[in-house]
């Protein structure tokens, strides 16, 4: 599947139908009097958010939602049907914006499955002549037609829901590492960007469960749009905890940790104030006199917790989500049912 996080739609509500103009036309009676009944309301647009979507591909093939008019009104009283609502489901973690230069004003937020928001009301039915009686005006012929529906163009943007999300510098091993967690099947490679959109995986740990991010890899400038940019960092906004993984068997990790972390501070969104846990990657391909001489640097220039791990071999993993989820509120890590088997998958690790 595709991976697409933000796209823009035109979205219009149903008009309202337009009110009859009849007269009861009936034997033996001779002034039956007005008989034209309203139009109906039309349809609403209405958001809703779906679990099971993780993408927004769909809208780019599909772009207009019109929602059905209401119905016409008829005579015999009769008023017409009102339109059915045109239900638009987007992903948790849906953001509909407003189609202006900055494209920051949020006009709706959706972050829990089921929630549903009617964002533009159909038109009003019109009304019929038979609502036009007075006792001075026994004939009237005037009518209203439906009100139309509201209509905008709008962006759609996603931003993710988990719980942890994972930064660090291309080639850092987040795709190895999200892969030695999870079920995900991240693409692993000997080169930059092998992952061009964010990743999400469920992690198990002594019987507890929560979802972890893995975004593309920052550089400096991201900022001002230098690699893939900054764009993806929209989907870490909402974790609560972010994994700083730097490469310990690279030519210079202070300096891998300073890109990122000035990255995430020009980028802003709240990133920089977030608990993060700085861990050393790849110990089966360093020295381990330099990885520890590192961490207790990072642990005197104030980190207050500093991980060694490999994500290949699995070397150090249990300590680190210790750790996270001890910074996790109990209401958002999953407590699994007593007696069930966890069955991690056994798979061997390829860089391929």
């Amino acid at each position: 599947m595709h991976f697409l996080d933000q796209a823009k739609i035109y979205i219009r509500a149903g008009a309202g139908g337009p009110g009859a103009v009849s007269f009861r036309r009936e034997k033996y009676v001779e002034y039956g009097g007005p008989d034209g009944g309203n139009g109906g309301k039309g349809g609403d647009i209405v958001f809703e958010a779906v679990a099971g979507l993780n993408t927004l591909i769909d809208f780019r093939y599909t772009q207009h939602f019109k929602a059905p008019r209401g119905g016409h009104g008829m005579g015999k009283d009769r008023n017409g049907a009102q339109g059915k609502d045109l239900v638009i489901k987007v992903p948790v973690g849906t953001q509909v914006i407003a189609d202006d230069e900055e494209r920051t004003t949020v006009l709706a937020d959706l972050t829990e499955a089921g929630q549903r928001v009617v964002f533009f009301e159909g038109g009003l039915g019109g009304r019929g002549n038979a609502s036009y009686k007075t006792s001075t005006n026994r004939a009237p012929r005037q009518h209203q037609p439906g009100l139309p529906g509201e209509e905008a163009y709008v962006w759609l943007r996603l931003k993710l829901l988990a719980d942890v999300g994972l930064v660090g510098l291309p080639n850092a091993g987040k795709s190895t590492f999200i892969n030695q967690l999870t079920n995900t099947r991240a693409k692993v490679g000997a080169y930059p960007f092998t992952t061009l959109h964010p990743q999400l995986g469920v992690v198990r740990h002594k019987n507890r469960e929560f979802v972890l991010a893995d975004i593309p890899g920052l550089i400096a400038g991201a900022a001002e749009g230098a690699g893939i940019g900054d764009r993806f960092l929209g989907h870490i906004e909402r974790c609560r905890v972010l994994i700083q993984l730097i490469d310990i068997a690279g030519t210079d990790p202070a300096e891998a940790m300073q890109v990122v972390e000035e990255e995430l501070a020009a980028y802003g969104g709240g990133l920089e104030d977030k608990p993060r846990l700085i861990v050393l990657n790849k110990l089966d391909l360093a020295d381990p006199e330099l990885a520890a001489s590192f961490a207790e640097e990072l642990q005197d220039a104030g980190a207050d917790q500093v991980f060694a791990i490999s994500g290949a071999t699995g070397e150090g993993m249990d300590a680190l989500l210790d750790a996270v989820i001890s910074h996790l509120p109990a209401a958002t890590v999953t407590e699994r049912p007593q007696g069930e088997q966890e069955e991690e998958d056994e798979k061997p690790w390829s860089p391929l």
